[in-house]
Formats: structure tokens, sequence, C-alpha cells
């Protein structure tokens, strides 16, 4: 294959349901020359509340669906399978992947002026440590106070974005967050950015959030321009569909959900028996 073909190859995009949209929607904001191939696991979300063992496998059986697509590059657009899988498809994966994780941490450092950083997402991110194991990693005088907020992920898939039910929630879960005077939040979970504003009410305009979805499309960005592996032209009309859409269930409802956030228009979403893998 030549580097010209290679680059004109899709991007892989994965995550337990529907949050990792928001980070397909970042990478085709930051680099709208790309193909997508994107797979949400409907049938067996949530992976939040699952063991790592069972993580691990569900994330395995994904990729080797994605690499059967001939993906140039893997986005795990889920903080639970980049707490828990990311090391192990990492190392045996042929093509470049990069997790949610280390690009929030990351900026999370750069932007806190106190030293204060709080970590929401759900229970098995939070449980896993990873992301105070990556800011420690870079900032080790750094306090990282996290938060589990299992009700979001729901709100987030009901469209109750901006509902009082989830305002008087948010208020709930991050009023010890404020008690502990930090300055920058991550928003440890793909589906949080979509309330965004209702987060930002909460914890005021002193506090920097930090979007773990854009952060993972910019330094995917920097990474495929290392390699040499950024598409340098947008797909022809009629030379391919440029984003393509996987399930594993539910996928009219799928499709209801992603054309509410991505303004291309998703015409289908196609189920896969993704246990083959």
């Amino acid at each position: 294959m030549t580097k010209e073909e290679e680059r004109a190859l899709p991007i892989g995009v994965f995550d337990s349901g529907i949050g990792g949209l928001t980070v397909a929607r970042e990478i085709m904001r930051q680099m709208p020359n790309e193909k997508i191939v994107y797979f949400g696991d409907t049938a067996r979300v949530p992976y939040g509340s699952k063991s790592r063992d069972t993580v691990l496998k569900y994330s395995q059986q994904i990729v080797r669906f994605l690499l059967e697509q001939k993906v140039k590059a893997i986005a795990v657009a889920c903080n639970t399978a980049s707490a828990y899988a990311l090391p192990v498809i990492e190392k045996d994966c042929p093509v470049p992947v990069i997790g949610v994780i280390r690009p929030g941490a990351r900026t999370a450092v750069d932007a806190t002026r106190n030293g204060r950083i709080g970590v929401i997402g759900t229970e098995a991110t939070v449980e896993s440590g990873t992301y105070p194991e990556f800011i420690h990693g870079i900032a080790p005088m750094a306090q990282v106070l996290s938060r589990a907020c299992p009700l979001f992920v729901p709100l987030v898939e009901e469209g109750l974005w901006e509902d009082p039910v989830t305002d008087e929630i948010a208020r709930r879960y991050l009023a010890e967050l404020m008690d502990e005077e930090i300055d920058t939040l991550i928003l440890g979970c793909t589906h949080y950015p979509l309330i965004r504003e209702t987060i930002g009410r909460v914890v005021g305009d002193e506090v920097t959030l930090v979007n773990p979805a854009y952060e993972t499309a910019r330094t995917l960005q920097e990474l495929l321009t290392e390699r040499g592996l950024l598409a340098d032209h947008h797909p022809a009309l009629g030379e391919v569909t440029q984003y393509q859409f996987f399930v594993s269930d539910m996928a009219e409802k799928f499709r209801r959900f992603a054309n509410s956030i991505i303004p291309y228009g998703i015409l289908s979403a196609k189920v896969i028996n993704i246990e083959k893998y």
C-alpha cells in the first residue's frame, strides 16, 4: 500500500454507546478530510459498571472489527475502555491507538492554577485511578479529587440536557468538589460534554472545564501528522461514504441521537453481531 492510499484510510472510533459521538464530532470539526468508521456497543452499554476483564474482552472484539474495516488509527472514545483496556490494545494493535484519558489529564495540568484538579466520570473510570495516575506522572504535587456521577449518562441519553432534574443532580454531585476549591474539572466521560453548560453553571466561571473529546481529537491530529497519515484531500463526492456508523443494537435510536449532535445528517447505522469477533 502506498503512503497516499494509507492516508486515505478511515479512522476507527469506538465507545460503549453514543457518548463517543462527541469525540467523532471533534474529529469531524478538526480534521474535515478524514473518513470515520464509528462503532457504538449499544447492546452492552454501560461499560462503567462492568469488570476490567469484561471491558477488555469487549474492547478487543471491537478493535478486531475496526481492523477488518482497514482503519489507519483507532480512537478509544470511552473513558472506561481507555482506563481498563488501552494498555493491552496499544501493545497488540498494528495501527496507532489513542485513548481519551491522557490528553485530558495533560490539558488539566496545563490549565490548573492552584494544583487542585477535579475529575468526574463513571464508577469504573473513577475506581481505576487512571486520571490521578496520569496527572501525578506529569505533576506529582497536584491534588486530584474524583467523583463518580453515574446518573449523568442516562440523563444525557434521555435528552435531558437542559432540565431542572439534571441541574439538581449536578449540584449534588459537584458540591463536595467545589468545597475542595478545585479550579479545573475534567469531564471524564464522553457523554458529559453534552451537559457542559449545566456543569459550567454549577461550578462557576472560576473553574476551567476540560473536555477530553476535544483534546483527544487534537492529539490524534498531531499523531497522524507526525506519522504522515493525515488525509490530504477531502473524499470526492460519490467516491465513498465519509462517515460510517455501526452499532450492536438499537440502530434507529442511535441514529436519532447522532442526528441531534452531529450536523451532517446520519442517514443510517448498521447493526452487526460484535460477538463473532
